[in-house]
C-alpha cells in the first residue's frame, strides 16, 4: 500500500511539471509576440493521508498538483516604429476591440492597428478598436463606438476675420486727392494706377466654396485738396491716412453692383489716425456701402457695424447670393463696440468734426499697425478662413486623442482612443490572437481616457514587446527538466521496489 502510493506521488509529480513545462514553452514560443504577457505556474501539494506511527497519528504526502497558472502584466518594453497608429500603453489597461458582426468586446495589449478600406481602425485580424467621438473642440460626444473615418476631406471654412498690420512711413505725403474717387476704377483694365497711393498689402482669403481669392488693402495719406472726402472732418492731415479695402471687380458680386460702376471691388473705405509723438494707432473710421443706391455714391456709405469683439466689419459676396461678413483688425478696437455720438451718417455728409470715430472707446492691441519714419511695410497679416483639405495623415496623441492633418493646413479632432481595467484581471481568458475576454470573476469592464483614473497613456509611434524574460524562461525550463527527472526517477525506482517484493516468493 505505502509503495504503490509512492507510484500515484511520482505520476502527479511528472503531470504538474508536464503542465509547467508546457507553460514555459508558451513564453518562450510568444518572446516575440507584441503585446504578449508571459505565465507562471504554481504548485501545491495534495491532500495527505494520514497513517499511524509510534508517535501517533501521522501524514503522508501524496504529490503535487497544479496550484494556478498566473498571467505576469508587467510592462513590456516597446519597439518604436514608423507608423503613427502603432500604439502601445504605457501603464495599466487594454485596448477595446470589437467585431463589425457583434457587440461582443475583446481587450488587447497589441496596438497594431490602421485603418481598412471602408475606414474603421483595425487591428490585424480586423476587429475595430472603440473609441469616443470628438466634436470640434476635443470633447467626447456620445458613448464608445466603432473608430470610422466616414470623410477624408475637411470642408472649407469662409473668412471671417481679416487681420492687416502695417508700418506706414510717417514722411510719405498724399498721391491721390481721394483713393475711392480719384485712385480706383473698377472699369479700367488696371482698377487702380501704382501711383495712385503710398502702401498696399494683400491677403488671401476663402469664399464658402473654398475658393481663393485676393483682397488689397490700399493706404495713401488724406488729401488737403477739394475733392478729398475726408478733409472737412481732417484735423491733421500729417497723421491721417485713408485706405480702402478692395477685391477684384469681377468677384465682387454684391447686389446692386454692377461692372459699370467705377467702385465695384471696393469692399469697405476709411481713415486711420496714428499719434503724432509716439506713431501708434489711434482712431480709425470705417465705411460701407449700404446696398440701397450706386456704389459711387458717397451718400450711400454709411459707418460700419462691429463685430461683438469691437472691429469693423463688412459684407462680401464672392459667391452668388451668399453674404460674407469680415471684420478689419488693424491694431484697435472699440470696447463699445459702437461709433461715438455725432458722426456722420454717410461719407457724403463728413463735415468738420463728425468723421466717424471711436477714440475715446479705443483700445490699443498687443500687435497694431504703427505710423514710423521708416519705409511702409506690413509687419502681420492673416486671416481665419481656408480652402477644401483632404486628410494627409493621422497622429494620435499620448491621451488617446486623434487628430488628422489635412492639405489645407488644418488640424481636426477626430477621435479618442478607449481603455479599459479589470477589478481582476487574473481572471480574463485568453482566447487567443492577442486577446482577452471579461468572464464573471474578471467583472466588468471600466472604461476611461488614456491617463486617467489610473490607466496608462498611449504611446504612438510603439508596439509594446512581450514581457517574456527568456533569461528567466531558460532558468525556469532547466529546474523543471529535473524537477521531472527525478519524479520519473521515483516511478523507476518504486518499480524496482516492487520487483523486489514479488521476487520474495522465489
Amino acid at each position: 500500500m505505502g509503495i504503490s502510493s509512492s507510484l500515484f506521488s511520482g505520476i502527479s509529480g511528472l503531470s504538474t511539471h508536464g503542465n509547467a513545462m508546457s507553460v514555459i514553452g508558451d513564453n518562450i514560443a510568444n518572446v516575440s509576440t507584441i503585446g504578449f504577457k508571459s505565465s507562471r505556474t504554481t504548485f501545491e501539494d495534495v491532500l495527505s493521508q494520514s497513517v499511524s506511527t509510534a508517535s501517533g497519528t501521522s501524514q503522508i504526502g501524496r504529490g503535487a498538483t497544479l496550484s494556478d497558472v498566473d498571467t505576469l502584466f508587467q510592462q513590456g518594453s516597446f519597439e518604436s516604429t514608423s507608423n503613427a497608429t502603432d500604439l502601445a500603453i504605457g501603464g495599466n489597461g487594454f485596448f477595446i476591440v470589437s467585431s463589425q458582426s457583434s457587440e461582443t468586446d475583446y481587450y488587447t495589449r497589441a496596438g497594431q492597428f490602421r485603418f481598412d478600406d471602408d475606414g474603421y481602425f483595425t487591428n490585424p485580424s480586423g476587429l475595430v478598436a472603440q473609441g469616443w467621438a470628438l466634436d470640434q473642440d476635443g470633447n467626447d460626444t456620445g458613448t464608445l463606438t466603432d473608430i470610422r473615418l466616414s470623410a477624408f476631406t475637411s470642408p472649407p471654412q469662409q473668412t471671417a476675420t481679416l487681420q492687416a498690420i502695417t508700418n506706414l512711413d510717417s514722411t510719405e505725403t498724399s498721391r491721390s486727392v481721394s483713393l475711392f474717387s480719384d485712385g480706383w476704377d473698377a472699369t479700367q483694365a488696371e482698377p487702380i494706377g501704382d501711383t495712385a497711393y503710398g502702401y498696399q498689402t494683400a491677403i488671401r482669403v476663402y469664399d464658402s466654396l473654398g475658393n481663393s481669392l485676393d483682397l488689397t488693402v490700399f493706404y495713401d495719406k488724406v488729401s488737403n485738396e477739394a475733392g478729398s472726402e475726408y478733409a472737412p472732418g481732417v484735423t491733421d492731415f500729417n497723421n491721417t491716412w485713408e485706405y480702402i479695402v478692395t477685391c477684384s471687380p469681377i468677384d465682387d458680386q454684391r447686389t446692386g453692383v454692377t461692372a459699370a460702376d467705377a467702385a465695384q471691388g471696393v469692399l469697405m473705405r476709411g481713415t486711420m489716425t496714428y499719434d503724432s509723438a509716439t506713431g501708434a494707432l489711434e482712431d480709425m473710421s470705417a465705411y460701407v456701402y449700404d446696398g440701397a443706391g450706386g456704389i459711387d455714391d458717397d451718400a450711400n456709405w454709411i459707418p460700419a457695424t462691429f463685430s461683438t469683439d469691437g472691429y469693423p466689419q463688412f459684407d462680401a459676396s464672392f459667391v452668388p447670393g451668399v453674404t460674407q461678413t469680415i471684420q478689419l483688425q488693424t491694431g484697435v478696437r472699440s470696447t463699445s463696440a459702437s461709433w461715438e455720438a455725432g458722426g456722420a451718417a454717410n461719407v457724403g455728409a463728413i463735415a468738420a468734426g463728425n468723421l466717424a470715430s471711436f477714440a475715446t472707446t479705443a483700445e490699443p492691441q498687443a500687435l497694431a499697425s504703427t505710423q514710423y519714419a521708416s519705409s511702409s511695410t506690413t509687419v502681420y497679416q492673416t486671416q481665419d478662413g481656408y480652402g477644401t483639405g483632404f486628410l494627409e495623415n493621422v497622429s494620435v496623441d499620448t491621451d488617446g486623442i486623434m487628430v488628422g492633418n489635412y492639405s489645407n493646413g488644418q488640424i481636426l479632432y477626430l477621435y479618442r482612443v478607449g481603455l479599459a481595467k479589470f477589478n481582476n484581471e487574473q481572471a480574463l481568458n485568453k482566447v487567443g490572437g492577442n486577446l482577452w475576454s471579461a468572464t464573471r470573476a474578471s467583472g466588468d469592464a471600466i472604461t476611461g481616457h488614456p491617463g486617467e483614473n489610473g490607466l496608462g497613456s498611449i504611446a504612438p509611434n510603439s508596439l509594446e514587446q512581450s514581457n517574456v524574460d527568456i533569461a528567466s524562461e531558460f532558468v525556469k525550463m532547466i529546474t523543471t527538466q529535473r524537477g521531472f527527472q527525478a519524479n520519473s526517477r521515483i516511478i523507476t525506482t518504486t518499480d524496482d521496489m516492487l520487483q523486489e517484493l514479488i521476487n520474495l516468493k522465489r
